[in-house]
């Protein structure tokens, strides 16, 4: 009877982070404004005559040279959900990154300014996994190439 009594205590103690485990829904986030989006400090002055932020997709990419080239990478499903990019390019430079798709998840949240940063210093999809979202930052560089080919097709 004196085992029975800590058998129990540490059993409940164990099953309650079991109980309280949330795990992500794989579902894409729909938030309309993402702080995913981060222009570079170049794309200001390219794109001086356009105020692109809030047009939609076709607008910004017939719009010619001074809005840039708006580009979407391929939908990437990871095990956490799906990894979409959208970029934008002035001539061969890329001047933003946005997230269209990406899991609902706090690690990607906090991934995301980073991958974008270094896209940005990069100008390509050569940048480091960021630790702790290892899943979206493959599925992040996926769907970035995937972006950076259909521009030079």
């Amino acid at each position: 009877m004196k085992r029975a009594i800590p058998v129990l205590v540490l059993s409940v103690a164990g099953l309650i982070p079991v109980w309280r485990y949330e795990p992500s829904l794989g579902t894409p986030t729909t938030e309309a404004a993402s702080p995913a989006s981060t222009p570079s400090a170049e794309s200001g002055a390219a794109e001086s005559g356009s105020s692109d932020s809030g047009s939609s997709d076709s607008g910004s990419s017939d719009s010619g040279a001074a809005a840039g080239t708006v580009v979407k990478g391929s939908t990437v499903n990871t095990d956490k959900g799906p990894v979409q990019v959208q970029v934008t390019f002035a001539g061969d430079r890329i001047t933003a990154v946005k997230m269209l798709q990406q899991p609902n998840h706090p690690q990607t949240t906090a991934a995301v300014p980073q991958l974008v940063s270094e896209t940005l210093e990069a100008q390509s999809a050569d940048v480091d996994t960021v630790s702790g979202a290892t899943i979206t930052s493959d599925g992040y560089r996926e769907s970035l190439q995937a972006a950076i080919d259909a521009k030079g097709a």
